[in-house]
């Protein structure tokens, strides 16, 4: 599991109550998540390959090794997602047949329509940035934060001036905003690259338009079997965005899944609280809206019928590791681990 760099590794897991990776280990999957460095300057010259070769290829080789297992499943989040649909299709050329299965939460492959963020960005201020931070240097997480509460101000600025500033009020404990306040600092040239890259001029979804690792990029020659997990009102990752990723990956089976809600609450919908419903149909033709058109609205979440989807695609079951790491990679320490623990000031 990659989840988005930008923040942490825990929104997946947040709480018994509403974890995604508990629901995965019920199920009978054994999990491995990423979990970010929060950056500091000896980490400010990485680069977008340096996060594709330790965030993709390394974490998938150590998760095949430990599980015993020739081949794994991948799910990436938010930009977890733009990283592994990148390390794909470079896997593809370097080591084919390691991934079973891919799974896209909220995620783009295409950025013709970024949504409101794309306000943000435009060439003078990618160009501003590869001027300060492009060689070497850090994007504060608070930077970044400060986007993302703009994005949804009247949800997630104004509401607490008037009930903490002005009224003096403790705002109530919600775990979703906490993990949203709990940024992490990125290196400036891996940040540069991916905005250039993705949201300014759009070469990810260009055959051969970028080359990562060495390997020319080519999203189509991925043909594995892929879940794509959009959300109907998600104002970061606009769902007919993320329905784009189904024509640009190669192959013939693949799932595509709208969810209720937003870029967080419509991923994080538990199974057990039965609450909002989601979208399937196919087949799937190159107008999201003529795929909506002819779809099934479900009651309650999507987990379960993602848990059916990765029974079919994830190999045979065996018996679990009985203890984390193994002979060649052996536990570094307890979970969660101290990245996760870092926090920016």
């Amino acid at each position: 599991y990659r989840p988005p760099c930008i923040n942490k590794f825990y929104i997946l897991d947040l709480q018994p109550e509403n974890s995604f990776v508990a629901h995965a280990v019920a199920s009978g999957h054994t999990v491995f998540m990423v979990s970010w460095r929060n950056v500091e300057s000896e980490q400010g010259r990485f680069g977008w390959d340096d996060y594709l070769e330790d965030g993709v290829f390394s974490a998938l080789r150590v998760a095949q090794e430990i599980a015993k297992s020739d081949k794994v499943n991948a799910l990436g989040f938010c930009v977890g997602g733009t990283l592994l649909g990148a390390g794909l299709a470079v896997l593809e050329k370097k080591s084919p047949g390691l991934v079973a299965s891919a799974t896209f939460l909220a995620a783009m492959l295409d950025f013709e329509e970024p949504g409101q963020i794309g306000l943000f960005i435009d060439g003078p201020s990618v160009a501003a940035r590869e001027a300060t931070i492009g060689a070497d240097g850090i994007l504060p997480g608070q930077d970044l934060a400060f986007v993302f509460s703009s994005l949804r101000a009247n949800d997630l600025v104004w509401p607490y001036v008037v009930s903490n500033y002005l009224r003096g009020e403790q705002p109530p404990a919600f775990d979703l905003l906490y993990w949203n306040s709990d940024s992490t600092n990125l290196p400036g040239p891996m940040y540069c690259y991916y905005l250039r890259n993705t949201y300014l001029e759009n070469r990810l979804r260009e055959p051969g338009a970028l080359t990562n690792c060495g390997v020319p990029v080519d999203l189509g020659s991925v043909k594995l079997p892929i879940f794509v997990l959009a959300t109907r009102e998600d104002h970061i990752v606009p769902w007919r965005s993320a329905y784009r990723t189904m024509n640009l990956l190669g192959g013939s089976d693949k799932q595509f899944v709208l969810g209720a809600s937003g870029h967080i609450a419509g991923v994080v919908n538990p199974a057990a609280k039965k609450r909002r419903s989601h979208w399937v149909g196919a087949p799937y033709p190159r107008d999201p809206e003529a795929w909506f058109a002819s779809t099934k609205e479900i009651p309650g979440s999507w987990w379960p019928l993602w848990s059916q989807w990765l029974d079919q695609h994830g190999g045979g079951s065996r018996k679990a590791p009985a203890k984390p790491g193994s002979t060649k990679y052996k536990a570094i320490e307890a979970a969660p681990g101290r990245y996760v623990k870092q926090r920016i000031h």
